[in-house]
C-alpha cells in the first residue's frame, strides 16, 4: 500500500472517531405529518475494502450491513422516498434484492459508477425510479441529484437550490470540493454569483453516519458546522 493510501486510511479512522459522538439536535427531525424525503450516497453494502478506505468502524461486512440496514430502517418509514446517489452494493443481483428487500420505504436509484450497469426487470421494479441524474422539489427547495459532484450546477445563483452528491468520500477530491464550495459562498458579492449549495451525501460523512438525512437535517448540520469554524 502506498504511503498516501495509508495516510487516507487513517485520517478517515481518525475523522470518524472524532465524530462518533451522541446525535445533536439537528439529526432530531420532527415528523409534522406526511412523507419525508431522504438521501444517502456511497452505501457500498459487500465492499470489504471501502470499510479501510474510508475508515469504517465495522470489523465485517455482515456488521456493516447489519449496522445500515438498522440504521436505515430506524429513521424511514414505509411510505418516505430514499434517494440513493449511487454505489449501493458491491455484490450481483441477488444480493441487491436481498438488500433492497430488507430496507424500509421507497427507493430511487441515482446511479453510480459501481452500481449495476444491466439489472433485470423485477429488480428495476423494486426501485421507484432509477435515473443517472434527477431534480426535484423538496419542500419548497429545489434539489440536483448526481452521483458526481458538479461544480457549476443548474441554478447555482439560487440561495434555494441544492446540489447532492457522492462519489468523493473522504478523499482529497472532497477536500478540493469543500475549498471549492467556501471559495464560491465567502466570494459571492451579486445575486447571478453561485451560492456553492454542493452536499457530499456519503454515508461516511460525519453528518450522514451511514443512516438516509432528510435536506433539512444536511443543511443544518452545514450551518451548524460553519458556525464552529468561525469560532476558531
Amino acid at each position: 500500500m502506498s504511503k498516501c493510501a495509508t495516510y487516507v486510511i487513517r485520517r478517515n479512522a481518525r475523522d470518524i472517531r472524532k465524530n462518533n459522538h451522541t446525535e445533536s439536535s439537528f439529526y432530531l427531525n420532527q415528523r409534522k405529518g406526511g412523507n419525508l424525503n431522504r438521501y444517502i450516497s456511497d452505501l457500498h453494502f459487500g465492499h470489504f475494502n471501502v470499510i479501510a478506505f474510508d475508515g469504517r468502524p465495522f470489523d465485517t461486512v455482515e456488521k456493516m450491513e447489519e449496522i445500515m440496514i438498522t440504521r436505515w430502517n430506524s429513521v424511514v418509514k414505509q411510505d418516505d422516498t430514499t434517494y440513493i446517489l449511487g454505489d449501493f452494493c458491491w455484490g450481483k443481483e441477488p444480493e441487491w434484492k436481498r438488500i433492497i428487500n430488507s430496507l424500509n420505504g421507497n427507493k430511487v436509484l441515482i446511479r453510480g459508477n459501481h452500481d449495476l450497469k444491466e439489472m433485470s426487470t423485477e429488480l428495476k421494479k423494486k426501485f421507484a425510479d432509477i435515473k443517472d441524474y434527477k431534480e426535484i422539489t423538496d419542500n419548497q427547495k429545489h434539489v440536483i441529484m448526481s452521483h458526481y459532484p458538479i461544480l457549476f450546477y443548474k441554478g447555482s445563483y439560487n440561495p434555494n437550490c441544492y446540489m447532492l452528491c457522492g462519489h468523493v468520500h473522504t478523499t482529497r477530491e472532497n477536500d478540493f470540493l469543500n475549498e471549492w464550495k467556501k471559495i464560491l459562498q465567502n466570494t459571492r458579492i451579486s445575486n447571478s454569483d453561485s451560492c456553492g449549495n454542493i452536499y457530499n451525501v456519503g454515508s461516511m460523512m460525519p453528518w450522514m453516519k451511514y443512516t438516509p438525512r432528510t435536506l433539512d437535517e444536511i443543511i443544518n448540520y452545514d450551518k451548524e458546522k460553519q458556525k464552529n469554524e468561525r469560532k476558531l
